[in-house]
């Protein structure tokens, strides 16, 4: 469990970003941006588009209730580090046309996993 209420509260922010990513970006409505990222995902069928849409959002939105969970948090940050540039990785090499800035892109999620390493050491496990 983190140690503080920052702690609590940083958690709660990395949570939302999952929530936001997995569900509004890519469940409910979903954003045609990333519709059109993963459909450039090359051998992946135009059908089976929406169901590795779902699949990913489904996924991020787990990973926001692991974090609110604090159980395993270090697990929790590899998992997170891997994902994250695992999706910026792929977003850069099969949808860069499609990421209208793509050095915001980086900078944005090295921030966010530099939160999530921050309290990721704030915690007893």
């Amino acid at each position: 469990m983190t140690k503080t209420w920052r702690g609590r509260a940083a958690r709660w922010a990395i949570a939302l970003v999952w929530f936001y990513e997995g569900f509004w970006c890519k469940i409910w409505p979903g954003r045609a941006d990333q519709r059109a990222i993963v459909g450039d995902v090359p051998f992946l069928p135009g059908w089976a588009v929406t169901g590795a849409l779902l699949g990913i959002g489904l996924t991020e939105v787990a990973i926001g209730v692991w974090v609110l969970s604090g159980r395993r948090a270090r697990a929790a940050a590899i998992v997170q580090t891997v994902l994250v540039a695992g999706f910026n990785l792929g977003g850069l090499l099969f949808g860069t046309d499609r990421i209208d800035e793509p050095g915001r892109l980086v900078t944005q999620d090295l921030a966010f996993l530099a939160l999530i390493w921050m309290v990721t050491w704030t915690v007893d496990e």
